[in-house]
């Protein structure tokens, strides 16, 4: 890769709170401290990215080690592109709880769907 094709990735950030609830969820599932947590990103068409979260001990060539509030990501070179300078949340309201990336590289499609995914953007 020459200097030119050279992609500025920004850090990707995990609050507290969503730290937190990964340190929660590797104690109650017995993972252990060698696993990262992979983050991966897929095309989700006009509705936007289509993200992954899951515990992994397998670092795959071209993935990338990152670290954030003691959390080790583990994340492919395609996902790290789409995904440089996004912070993951943990958010638990009356609404329901559960981890909200906010990805500032996302594009949704604000005049309806017209992919042909079949009401993926509800």
């Amino acid at each position: 890769m020459g200097a030119t094709d050279e992609v500025i990735v920004k850090e990707i950030t995990v609050t507290p709170e969503a730290a937190k609830e990964i340190q929660k969820i590797r104690l109650e599932n017995n993972i252990p401290d060698t696993h990262g947590l992979r983050m991966g990103v897929k095309s989700g068409g006009c509705c936007g990215l289509s993200y992954l979260l899951a515990f992994d001990e397998q670092i795959g060539e071209g993935d990338k080690i990152l670290h954030s509030e003691g959390i080790k990501l583990l994340v492919d070179e395609d996902s790290l592109a789409l995904m440089s300078g996004t912070t993951l949340h943990f958010m638990d309201t009356p609404q329901g709880k559960g981890f909200k990336f906010e990805n500032p590289n996302e594009v949704k499609e604000e005049h309806g769907c017209n992919c042909g995914e079949g009401g993926c953007c509800e």
